[in-house]
Protein backbone atom coordinates (compact mmCIF):
# COMPACT_ATOMS: atom_id res chain seq x y z
CA UNK A 1 0.00 0.00 0.00
CA UNK A 2 2.15 2.21 0.90
CA UNK A 3 4.64 1.99 -2.09
CA UNK A 4 2.10 3.82 -3.78
CA UNK A 5 2.42 6.98 -1.83
CA UNK A 6 5.06 9.10 -3.12
CA UNK A 7 7.87 10.19 -0.49
CA UNK A 8 6.71 13.39 0.23
CA UNK A 9 3.19 12.83 1.20
CA UNK A 10 1.97 14.71 4.13
CA UNK A 11 -1.51 12.69 4.80
CA UNK A 12 0.15 9.16 4.31
CA UNK A 13 -2.22 7.96 6.81
CA UNK A 14 -5.25 9.77 5.68
CA UNK A 15 -4.63 8.81 2.19
CA UNK A 16 -3.94 4.99 2.75
CA UNK A 17 -6.97 4.52 4.27
CA UNK A 18 -9.00 5.08 0.74
CA UNK A 19 -9.18 2.04 -1.41
CA UNK A 20 -6.92 1.46 -3.71
CA UNK A 21 -8.72 3.20 -6.81
CA UNK A 22 -9.92 6.37 -5.48
CA UNK A 23 -6.58 6.36 -3.25
CA UNK A 24 -4.88 6.58 -7.06
CA UNK A 25 -7.37 9.85 -7.88
CA UNK A 26 -6.69 11.17 -4.62
CA UNK A 27 -2.63 11.10 -5.16
CA UNK A 28 -3.21 12.44 -8.71
CA UNK A 29 -4.82 15.59 -7.76
CA UNK A 30 -1.81 15.85 -4.80
CA UNK A 31 -5.32 15.52 -2.07
CA UNK A 32 -2.61 14.27 -0.26
CA UNK A 33 -0.35 17.63 -0.21
CA UNK A 34 -2.62 20.54 0.74
CA UNK A 35 0.63 22.50 0.37
CA UNK A 36 -0.07 23.26 -3.80
CA UNK A 37 -3.55 24.58 -2.62
CA UNK A 38 -2.01 26.88 0.52
CA UNK A 39 0.30 28.14 -2.22
CA UNK A 40 -1.99 28.71 -4.90
CA UNK A 41 -4.96 30.29 -2.37
CA UNK A 42 -2.82 32.62 -0.83
CA UNK A 43 -1.88 35.23 -3.80
CA UNK A 44 -5.65 35.01 -3.97
CA UNK A 45 -6.70 35.98 -1.03
CA UNK A 46 -3.97 39.01 -1.05
CA UNK A 47 -5.35 40.06 -4.18
CA UNK A 48 -8.84 40.51 -2.86
CA UNK A 49 -7.79 41.85 0.98
CA UNK A 50 -5.67 44.84 -0.44
CA UNK A 51 -8.21 46.14 -2.60
CA UNK A 52 -9.49 47.57 0.68
CA UNK A 53 -13.01 45.80 0.34
CA UNK A 54 -13.36 43.93 3.87
CA UNK A 55 -12.76 40.41 4.65
CA UNK A 56 -15.21 39.16 1.63
CA UNK A 57 -15.47 35.74 3.16
CA UNK A 58 -17.96 34.20 0.53
CA UNK A 59 -15.86 34.65 -2.23
CA UNK A 60 -11.87 34.01 -0.37
CA UNK A 61 -13.63 30.45 0.66
CA UNK A 62 -15.00 29.95 -3.23
CA UNK A 63 -11.55 30.66 -4.54
CA UNK A 64 -10.19 28.71 -1.36
CA UNK A 65 -12.58 25.84 -3.17
CA UNK A 66 -11.34 27.08 -6.81
CA UNK A 67 -7.60 26.60 -5.45
CA UNK A 68 -7.79 23.30 -4.50
CA UNK A 69 -9.83 21.79 -7.96
CA UNK A 70 -7.45 23.97 -10.31
CA UNK A 71 -3.99 23.23 -8.53
CA UNK A 72 -5.49 19.23 -8.90
CA UNK A 73 -6.18 19.31 -12.25
CA UNK A 74 -2.94 20.82 -13.12
CA UNK A 75 -1.44 18.33 -11.23
CA UNK A 76 -3.21 15.72 -13.40
CA UNK A 77 -1.76 17.45 -16.79
CA UNK A 78 1.76 18.28 -15.08
CA UNK A 79 1.55 14.07 -14.62
CA UNK A 80 -0.27 12.97 -18.35
CA UNK A 81 2.21 15.28 -20.22
CA UNK A 82 5.38 14.18 -17.70
CA UNK A 83 4.57 10.62 -17.38
CA UNK A 84 7.70 9.21 -19.50
CA UNK A 85 10.12 11.56 -16.81
CA UNK A 86 8.37 10.63 -14.03
CA UNK A 87 9.33 7.54 -14.20
CA UNK A 88 12.86 8.04 -14.51
CA UNK A 89 13.17 10.25 -11.49
CA UNK A 90 12.98 8.23 -8.09
CA UNK A 91 10.53 10.64 -6.53
CA UNK A 92 7.77 10.77 -9.18
CA UNK A 93 8.45 6.93 -10.74
CA UNK A 94 5.44 5.92 -8.07
CA UNK A 95 2.95 8.72 -9.50
CA UNK A 96 -0.13 7.03 -10.93
CA UNK A 97 -0.24 7.53 -14.46
CA UNK A 98 3.79 6.95 -14.43
CA UNK A 99 3.48 3.56 -12.57
CA UNK A 100 0.61 2.77 -14.73
CA UNK A 101 -2.19 2.20 -12.36
CA UNK A 102 -4.36 4.61 -13.68
CA UNK A 103 -4.86 4.80 -17.63
CA UNK A 104 -4.16 8.39 -19.42
CA UNK A 105 -7.86 8.06 -20.63
CA UNK A 106 -8.92 7.91 -17.02
CA UNK A 107 -6.66 10.58 -15.78
CA UNK A 108 -8.45 13.08 -18.59
CA UNK A 109 -11.66 12.26 -17.42
CA UNK A 110 -10.32 13.20 -13.90
CA UNK A 111 -9.43 16.61 -15.19
CA UNK A 112 -12.28 17.56 -16.66
CA UNK A 113 -13.97 16.83 -13.36
CA UNK A 114 -11.96 19.02 -11.20
CA UNK A 115 -11.87 21.37 -14.17
CA UNK A 116 -16.25 21.45 -13.68
CA UNK A 117 -15.49 22.49 -10.17
CA UNK A 118 -13.04 25.30 -11.16
CA UNK A 119 -15.55 26.23 -13.70
CA UNK A 120 -18.85 26.91 -10.88
CA UNK A 121 -15.99 28.82 -9.20
CA UNK A 122 -15.75 31.07 -12.17
CA UNK A 123 -19.22 31.56 -12.25
CA UNK A 124 -19.01 33.22 -9.01
CA UNK A 125 -16.54 36.10 -10.16
CA UNK A 126 -17.75 39.04 -11.59
CA UNK A 127 -16.86 39.20 -15.49
CA UNK A 128 -13.85 41.19 -15.47
CA UNK A 129 -12.68 38.58 -12.97
CA UNK A 130 -13.60 35.69 -14.93
CA UNK A 131 -11.82 37.09 -18.55
CA UNK A 132 -8.57 37.37 -15.82
CA UNK A 133 -8.94 33.72 -14.81
CA UNK A 134 -9.77 32.33 -18.09
CA UNK A 135 -6.57 34.09 -19.30
CA UNK A 136 -4.16 32.03 -17.69
CA UNK A 137 -4.97 28.89 -18.94
CA UNK A 138 -2.21 29.22 -21.49
CA UNK A 139 0.35 29.70 -19.60
CA UNK A 140 -0.84 26.42 -17.81
CA UNK A 141 -1.01 24.47 -20.83
CA UNK A 142 2.69 25.53 -21.39
CA UNK A 143 4.27 24.94 -17.77
CA UNK A 144 5.12 21.38 -18.12
CA UNK A 145 7.24 21.46 -21.52
CA UNK A 146 9.33 24.39 -19.40
CA UNK A 147 11.76 22.30 -17.73
CA UNK A 148 12.51 20.96 -21.36
CA UNK A 149 13.72 24.10 -22.91
CA UNK A 150 14.94 26.82 -20.02
CA UNK A 151 16.67 26.21 -17.06
CA UNK A 152 13.78 28.71 -15.34
CA UNK A 153 10.77 27.05 -14.96
CA UNK A 154 10.46 27.89 -11.95
CA UNK A 155 9.45 31.85 -13.70
CA UNK A 156 6.79 30.23 -15.59
CA UNK A 157 5.24 28.52 -12.47
CA UNK A 158 5.73 31.87 -10.95
CA UNK A 159 3.18 33.69 -13.64
CA UNK A 160 0.77 30.33 -13.63
CA UNK A 161 0.85 29.99 -9.73
CA UNK A 162 0.35 33.31 -8.59
CA UNK A 163 -2.36 34.21 -11.08
CA UNK A 164 -4.74 34.36 -8.32
CA UNK A 165 -3.68 37.81 -7.02
CA UNK A 166 -4.71 39.49 -10.50
CA UNK A 167 -8.30 37.38 -10.13
CA UNK A 168 -8.79 38.40 -6.72
CA UNK A 169 -7.93 42.29 -7.38
CA UNK A 170 -10.31 42.36 -10.27
CA UNK A 171 -13.16 40.40 -8.82
CA UNK A 172 -13.13 43.78 -6.37
CA UNK A 173 -11.89 46.75 -8.50
CA UNK A 174 -10.69 47.72 -11.75
CA UNK A 175 -8.57 50.75 -10.62
CA UNK A 176 -4.78 50.68 -9.69
CA UNK A 177 -3.13 48.55 -11.53
CA UNK A 178 0.08 50.15 -10.91
CA UNK A 179 -0.28 48.33 -6.91
CA UNK A 180 -1.54 45.09 -8.76
CA UNK A 181 1.38 45.06 -11.04
CA UNK A 182 3.69 45.32 -8.11
CA UNK A 183 1.87 42.85 -6.08
CA UNK A 184 1.97 40.37 -8.96
CA UNK A 185 5.55 41.00 -9.38
CA UNK A 186 6.44 40.32 -5.84
CA UNK A 187 4.36 37.04 -5.59
CA UNK A 188 6.30 35.61 -8.65
CA UNK A 189 9.74 36.07 -6.88
CA UNK A 190 8.51 34.20 -3.80
CA UNK A 191 7.52 31.28 -6.42
CA UNK A 192 10.71 31.35 -7.72
CA UNK A 193 12.00 31.44 -4.36
CA UNK A 194 10.01 28.54 -2.97
CA UNK A 195 10.36 26.08 -6.26
CA UNK A 196 13.97 26.32 -6.20
CA UNK A 197 14.02 25.50 -3.15
CA UNK A 198 11.51 22.40 -3.79
CA UNK A 199 13.52 21.42 -7.08
CA UNK A 200 16.77 20.60 -4.38
CA UNK A 201 14.92 17.37 -3.53
CA UNK A 202 15.31 15.85 -7.30
CA UNK A 203 18.86 17.52 -8.49
CA UNK A 204 20.40 14.58 -9.06
CA UNK A 205 18.00 12.76 -10.86
CA UNK A 206 17.11 15.76 -12.75
CA UNK A 207 20.39 16.02 -14.25
CA UNK A 208 20.29 12.45 -14.89
CA UNK A 209 17.17 12.19 -17.20
CA UNK A 210 17.92 16.15 -18.66
CA UNK A 211 15.41 17.85 -16.49
CA UNK A 212 16.32 21.64 -16.40
CA UNK A 213 15.70 23.68 -12.73
CA UNK A 214 16.69 27.16 -11.16
CA UNK A 215 18.28 24.70 -8.51
CA UNK A 216 20.52 23.02 -11.04
CA UNK A 217 21.35 26.40 -13.08
CA UNK A 218 22.04 27.83 -10.09
CA UNK A 219 24.27 25.41 -8.45
CA UNK A 220 26.19 25.93 -5.29
CA UNK A 221 24.69 29.07 -5.40
CA UNK A 222 21.15 28.26 -4.93
CA UNK A 223 21.25 29.60 -1.53
CA UNK A 224 22.11 32.94 -2.40
CA UNK A 225 19.78 32.83 -5.10
CA UNK A 226 16.54 31.96 -2.57
CA UNK A 227 17.84 35.14 -0.73
CA UNK A 228 17.75 37.03 -3.51
CA UNK A 229 14.25 35.78 -5.12
CA UNK A 230 13.06 36.67 -1.33
CA UNK A 231 14.84 40.08 -1.60
CA UNK A 232 12.38 41.06 -4.78
CA UNK A 233 9.49 39.61 -3.63
CA UNK A 234 9.74 41.54 -0.34
CA UNK A 235 10.49 44.52 -2.00
CA UNK A 236 7.95 45.01 -4.76
CA UNK A 237 5.00 44.22 -2.33
CA UNK A 238 6.51 46.79 -0.54
CA UNK A 239 6.35 48.99 -3.56
CA UNK A 240 2.20 47.55 -3.46
CA UNK A 241 2.04 48.98 -0.31
CA UNK A 242 3.43 52.43 -0.56
CA UNK A 243 1.85 53.22 -3.60
CA UNK A 244 -1.48 51.94 -2.39
CA UNK A 245 -0.69 53.95 0.85
CA UNK A 246 2.60 56.63 1.35
CA UNK A 247 2.57 55.60 5.44
CA UNK A 248 6.04 53.74 6.22
CA UNK A 249 3.99 52.57 9.17
CA UNK A 250 2.24 50.16 6.64
CA UNK A 251 5.47 48.45 5.16
CA UNK A 252 5.96 47.46 9.14
CA UNK A 253 3.07 44.87 8.58
CA UNK A 254 5.76 43.21 6.00
CA UNK A 255 8.35 42.73 8.94
CA UNK A 256 6.66 39.39 9.85
CA UNK A 257 6.86 37.87 6.28
CA UNK A 258 10.14 39.57 6.01
CA UNK A 259 11.61 37.62 9.16
CA UNK A 260 9.81 34.40 8.45
CA UNK A 261 11.23 34.28 4.66
CA UNK A 262 14.85 35.39 5.68
CA UNK A 263 14.77 32.53 8.18
CA UNK A 264 13.86 30.17 5.36
CA UNK A 265 17.14 30.96 3.10
CA UNK A 266 19.43 31.35 5.79
CA UNK A 267 18.66 28.08 7.42
CA UNK A 268 18.25 26.38 4.21
CA UNK A 269 20.66 23.78 3.51
CA UNK A 270 20.57 21.98 0.29
CA UNK A 271 22.91 19.23 1.97
CA UNK A 272 19.95 17.68 4.24
CA UNK A 273 17.59 15.92 2.26
CA UNK A 274 14.70 16.72 5.28
CA UNK A 275 15.36 21.03 5.19
CA UNK A 276 14.56 21.98 1.67
CA UNK A 277 11.12 20.27 2.18
CA UNK A 278 10.37 21.43 5.48
CA UNK A 279 11.59 24.84 4.24
CA UNK A 280 9.26 24.59 1.40
CA UNK A 281 6.20 24.03 3.17
CA UNK A 282 6.63 26.93 5.41
CA UNK A 283 5.61 28.93 2.63
CA UNK A 284 2.02 28.09 3.74
CA UNK A 285 2.67 29.95 6.63
CA UNK A 286 4.81 32.64 4.93
CA UNK A 287 1.54 33.28 2.74
CA UNK A 288 -0.87 33.71 6.11
CA UNK A 289 1.57 36.90 7.10
CA UNK A 290 1.44 38.07 3.92
CA UNK A 291 -2.43 37.63 3.59
CA UNK A 292 -2.31 39.65 7.27
CA UNK A 293 -0.35 42.63 6.34
CA UNK A 294 -2.45 43.06 2.96
CA UNK A 295 -5.50 42.85 5.26
CA UNK A 296 -4.12 45.35 7.47
CA UNK A 297 -2.62 47.81 4.76
CA UNK A 298 -5.70 47.42 2.82
CA UNK A 299 -8.09 48.02 5.38
CA UNK A 300 -6.93 50.12 7.18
Amino acid sequence: MTEAIVPDSEHKGLVARLPQRLRDFALLARFDRPIGWWLLFWPCAWGVWLTGSGLQWQLILWLLLGAIAMRGAGCVYNDVVDADLDRQVARTASRPVASGRVSRKAAWAWLFALCGVGLVVLFQLRLEAQIVALASLGLVAAYPFMKRITWWPQAWLGLVFTWGAPVGWVAMRSDRLDVLAALYAGSIFWCIGYDTIYALQDREDDALVGIRSSALRLGNNVQAGVIAFYALALSLWGLAFWLLREDWVALVALLPAALHLMWQAFTLDPADPDNPLARFRSNRFAGLLVAAACLVVGNA
